[in-house]
Order: C-alpha cells, then sequence, then structure tokens
C-alpha cells in the first residue's frame, strides 16, 4: 500500500525507498560492540517509526472497558497459605533496574537512593529489596532467585552492593542481566544524533519492554527453567511496594493463564497513566498508553469511572509460555512502539530534538491468549519518579517493618506538590530538609512555593501550604504549618 505524506512530514523519510537511513544506527551500534539481538530490536522499533505512523494509535471505538477484575482481598480468602509456598518456590524475582532517576538530578541508579532509616541504617531501594528477598528466603525457605535487569550506567554501581551484602549470596541464577541500548534519533534527519560535549548522551535505553529480548538474549529462561522454576515475577525497583508475594504466586498458579498483571484502581491523579483495555476484535487484553491515545479520545481515556484500572508495572509470567513467544519471534516480541520526543541532553532544551524509541514490558499482555489480571491495594504500588513521591516516603506516614515492608495506615497520601524551581534535583532536596522531611500525619496536601528550607520537628497539617516570599526563607524548629502557613504563636 502507498502511503501518503502530508506537509509536515520529514523529507528524509520520503527518501526512505533509496536510501536505508537506519544503516547508519546499525553501523553505530556495530562499532560499539552491540549484538545482532540488540540492532534487530531497535530495527524493529525504527521501522514502525518511520512507516507506520497511524499505528501508534489505539481508539477509543476499538476497545472495550476492563471490569470486574478480581481484588487481592478476594484471591486472599480463596488460597490455602500453607500450600501457596509450593507455588511460591516455583517463582523467581526480577526486579527492572536501569534507570539513573535523572527527573530527580541523580547520575547513579535510582535504586541507590537512600529512601529512610531503619534501625540507625541509612536504607536505600536496593537495601530494602535485598531485604525483602531475604526475609521471604529465611520465612518461608525458598530459593526466591533475585535477577535485576540493570542499564550499561546501572551495573556497574548496582553490582557491588550485592556483592558487598554479606547476607545475599546466590549461585546458580545470575544476579543481573544487562538491558540493551540504542542511539537517540535527531528529529529532523532519522540519524543517530551527535553529541561531541558528552557523547554518553547520544545512547538511550529502548524502555523496559526490552526486557524480553534480553531474557532471551541472556539464557535466563533456560536457567530458571533448568532449576525447576515455572513462574517470574516482574517488578520496578523504585516501587518498594512490589515485594514477592506467595498469596499471589498461588493465585496466578490457580488461574492457569501465561501472563498477569497487577492492576489498581484509578483515582483522579492516575487518569493520565497507562491503563488496561480490552480489544474488540480479539478479546485480548492491552496496554494503552496516554502517548497512544488519540487527542479526540483524551477524555474517555481519562474517565476514571468508564476506565477504571492503571498498570503498576508488577507481572507474573510463565516461564514456558514466554520462551514459545519468544522462540517464535526470534526474541523480539512485536510491541507497540512509543515515540518520545526529547532533546539529546534533557537537562539543556536548546539542545538537539530526538526521538528516543521505546516499548513497554506490560504491552506485552495482548500477545497471550487468556492473560487476566488481579486488582492489588495502594500497599502493592509505592512508586517514587519524583522528589514529591520521595517526600511521602522518608516522611513519617511510613514505617519500614522488620520485613521489609513499607507499612501506612491507610495508603491514601497527601497531594504534595514543591516548587520544582527549589525542589526537583536531590541536592536541592536534600539541602532544604537538612534534619529529614516534616511530619505529614496530619496532613491533607503540601503545596510548598518558592525557596524554604525546613527546621526540626516541622508539622505539617491540613492543606498545608507556604507562600513564595521571593527570597530563601526558614520554617523554624518545632513549628506547624497549615492553610494560613506557618502558625502564628499569640492566641487571638
Amino acid at each position: 500500500m502507498a502511503t501518503r505524506y502530508n506537509d509536515n512530514t520529514p523529507a528524509w523519510k520520503e527518501q526512505r525507498l533509496t536510501e536505508d537511513v537506519f544503516e547508519h544506527s546499525a553501523a553505530k551500534m556495530r562499532e560499539h560492540g552491540m549484538s545482532d539481538m540488540a540492532i534487530a530490536q531497535f530495527k524493529r522499533l525504527y521501522d514502525v517509526w518511520r512507516t507506520e505512523e497511524s499505528s501508534s494509535w489505539i481508539r477509543e471505538d476499538t476497545v472495550e472497558p476492563l471490569v470486574g477484575v478480581p481484588s487481592f482481598h478476594d484471591v486472599y480468602e480463596t488460597i490455602n497459605h500453607d500450600k501457596a509456598v509450593d507455588a511460591f518456590a516455583k517463582t523467581a524475582f526480577l526486579k527492572l533496574n536501569g534507570g539513573l532517576g535523572t527527573s530527580m538530578g541523580l547520575d547513579c541508579a535510582k535504586s541507590l537512593l537512600p529512601v529512610r532509616r531503619h534501625k540507625a541504617r541509612q536504607m536505600r531501594f536496593i537495601d530494602i529489596i535485598i531485604g525483602q528477598v531475604l526475609t521471604a528466603r529465611t520465612r518461608l525457605g525458598v530459593d526466591l532467585p533475585l535477577t535485576l535487569m540493570n542499564s550499561f550506567r546501572t551495573s556497574e554501581d548496582t553490582m557491588k552492593v550485592l556483592h558487598a551484602n554479606k547476607k545475599f549470596h546466590q549461585e546458580d541464577i545470575p544476579m543481573e542481566i544487562v538491558q540493551h541500548q540504542e542511539p537517540k534519533i535527531s528529529a529532523a534527519t532519522g540519524l543517530p544524533v551527535s553529541f561531541p560535549k558528552n557523547p554518553g548522551l547520544e545512547w538511550c535505553p529502548p524502555g523496559h519492554g526490552d526486557l524480553f529480548s534480553t531474557i532471551w538474549e541472556s539464557g535466563l529462561l533456560d536457567t530458571l527453567e533448568a532449576h525447576g522454576f515455572k513462574y517470574l515475577f516482574i517488578s520496578n525497583s523504585d516501587n518498594l511496594g512490589a515485594r514477592p508475594s506467595r498469596t499471589l504466586a498461588q493465585h496466578f498458579e490457580n488461574t492457569g493463564a501465561p501472563f498477569m498483571i497487577e492492576v489498581a484502581k484509578r483515582t483522579p491523579a492516575d487518569r493520565k497513566g497507562g491503563h488496561i483495555v480490552r480489544d474488540k476484535a480479539t478479546g485480548r487484553l492491552m496496554l494503552r498508553e496516554m502517548s497512544q491515545v488519540h487527542p479526540d479520545d483524551k477524555a474517555d481515556a481519562q474517565d476514571i469511572d468508564k476506565h477504571p484500572y492503571f498498570n503498576t508495572n508488577s507481572i507474573w509470567i510463565r516461564i514456558d509460555a514466554l520462551k514459545s513467544k519468544l522462540a517464535a519471534c526470534d526474541g523480539v516480541l512485536p510491541l507497540p512502539v512509543i515515540r518520545n520526543k526529547k532533546t539529546v541532553d534533557p537537562t539543556d532544551p536548546t539542545s538537539e530534538p530526538v526521538i528516543q524509541l521505546e516499548t513497554a514490558m506490560g504491552a506485552a499482555v495482548t500477545l497471550f491468549d487468556g492473560a487476566t489480571c488481579v486488582c492489588v491495594d495502594r500497599m502493592r504500588f509505592l512508586p517514587v519518579k519524583t522528589t514529591d513521591d520521595l517526600f511521602i516516603m522518608r516522611s513519617d506516614r511510613f514505617h519500614l517493618t522488620d520485613q521489609y515492608e513499607m507499612e501506612d495506615g491507610n495508603y491514601i497520601f497527601p497531594d504534595v506538590r514543591l516548587d520544582a524551581r527549589y525542589y526537583k534535583n536531590i541536592h536541592d532536596f536534600d539541602a532544604h530538609f537538612p534534619y529529614g522531611v516534616p511530619s505529614l500525619a496530619a496532613a491533607n496536601s503540601v503545596n510548598i512555593n518558592g525557596d524554604w528550607t525546613f527546621g526540626r520537628d516541622v508539622i505539617l497539617f491540613g492543606d498545608a501550604q507556604l507562600p513564595n516570599t521571593e527570597e530563601p526563607s526558614y520554617v523554624p524548629n518545632g513549628e506547624y504549618v497549615g492553610p494560613q502557613g506557618i502558625e502564628p504563636d499569640d492566641w487571638v
């Protein structure tokens, strides 16, 4: 079928029949020692981006809302928890750990960011994850291997932590697989971007959907099967709620499904996130990211009553089913391509515009007949994407238990908005809270405008807010901050 072009189509795309622009990217990848699998994976993303612009939309009239998903509580009542250890013993644990946390100004793996103290020790994401694994191994007598999918930027620092932990040992199952990397593409030319000032910024990861080709190339599935494992539980390293669960392991086994996604009920704060729908044509589940929503469909897609469930990015997969699917696709699953428009230096909006081509792990759900979902509570979805999230995680709303569970009373958190000019970067954030973040136990919402540094033992309550004073300001020790800002000391 002939492709139509409009006046907005870059000229280089019209030349694709006479010039294989992708070969420039392939050559660059070969020069950097990347595997044929990495190149094949990227070629598929590139070809889809180059030739199938319209295929990125998942239109509202082609899908049905997902309804009637069983809840964790319903599942819990049906499980024989002693027997559930058997299913759990056949489960391996994989954490996506490729992110640097650049949105918070980090230059190391986000999992190395301190979250909170536990028995006088500063605990990072990775420390808590290791604690969760060791707790499960000890309490339930299971092997529970942990594998991290690192990126070329996170591997070295993270593996130092694992090797330095005297309690964590793992011999037969790899502790890491390293995801692929790909060139950032110039939005103007379709060629791999050049940035001599910092050549490392010429590369990016291909999204967490790259997990599948990385797993295939690594041979991890064969290794797990050889050691008797049947199920793989995968989640993000910055989601400390996604702990290993014998209840969900047994439920997944009971369903007989090849693929299960943990979903949660959407709130207004989740209306712009990826959500699960059902394809009318095939009856299969689909993950629809907001980047795949046509502008005419946004009102429907953001209607949390119509589409009540969002994707937590925690999934359960039968190892044999995944092996079979990957074998049929030569290791490259046909996942929808996400086109991210950025600049080559993400901290400099004036640098060259680029396209980063990605896929989402959860999108694989549509490739499996009989895939299912389970609705979990917020206690299993505690992501930290920004310093606003970290503010809550470090507060007195949470208690880190001896089982390494981030525990809260109701997991309904205040809406936090910190002035990005002064709190977005983690180093600035820490400087503004030298004694730790204030108490949030009595806060309904938090809105801090301007440059405020906080003293010791500050308490936020109600709809706490601080105005922009146009100069650096200080909240003294022990003050209360509420709807009127710093509360006056005098009685009226």
